[in-house]
């Protein structure tokens, strides 16, 4: 990648905090980037396939940082831990900010949704790992979709990040809350054998019932 196009890629990113999705244009992009205006169009087509490389580029970037400090995680109330952290941090530097942006925009502007969706994958992905290594001896592991549940946990703390604007006496309950989940996970981790098999049985059991209420009768 060229110098022009990595500061295309980061004024991008840079507008986005500053003006919003309403008022990232090719000028405002190139004065954060300091280039002329018709880089803009020369390396990228348009603003929208700009918008949608710096997306990708920002998440890229973002992932790499905290991926040695994902690895390290060793519970689930250590992960809702570091998510608190890296919430925070986020949020700080204003990329929390970008995302919520990039998300708006995606709703009006459909060429956008694509590499929005690509650069949440980034960070589900990485959630994703965590879950299935952490969740990998619990009693509960057959029963938790991890991809799903990554998705789940990415989709809500975007969520959160709205929500605490407006709410953030609630946002702090709600993270209490999955703290709670996380300490619940963590007692089962630290049932017996024999526990442990009573909790598996019971969760078949409910599932296996689950599924037969969902399934229609056949008629003879």
């Amino acid at each position: 990648m060229t110098d022009t196009k990595t500061k295309l890629l980061n004024g991008t990113l840079q507008a986005l905090t500053e003006h919003g999705i309403a008022g990232t244009s090719a000028r405002t992009i190139a004065t954060a980037a300091g280039v002329n205006q018709a880089l803009v169009f020369y390396h990228f087509g348009s603003v929208d396939e700009l918008l949608a490389a710096a997306c990708r580029h920002g998440a890229e970037q973002r992932v790499a940082q905290y991926r040695a400090r994902l690895a390290q995680v060793e519970d689930l109330s250590e992960l809702l831990g570091l998510a608190r952290e890296l919430h925070a941090e986020e949020k700080e530097a204003g990329h929390l900010n970008v995302l919520g942006q990039l998300l708006a925009g995606a709703q009006t502007q459909p060429r956008l949704a694509p590499a929005t969706a690509a650069g949440m994958s980034l960070w589900t992905e990485e959630v994703e790992h965590v879950l299935a290594r952490l969740l990998a001896d619990s009693p509960i592991a057959e029963f938790i979709d991890a991809p799903g549940l990554a998705k789940a946990i990415a989709a809500g703390f975007v969520g959160l990040e709205l929500y605490e604007g407006v709410d953030p006496e609630g946002s702090e309950h709600a993270f209490a809350a999955l703290g709670q989940l996380a300490d619940l996970a963590g007692v089962l981790d630290e049932l017996g054998p024999v526990l442990q098999r009573a909790v598996r049985t019971h969760l078949r059991r409910n599932r296996k019932r689950a599924i037969s209420k969902q399934t229609p009768l056949r008629s003879s």
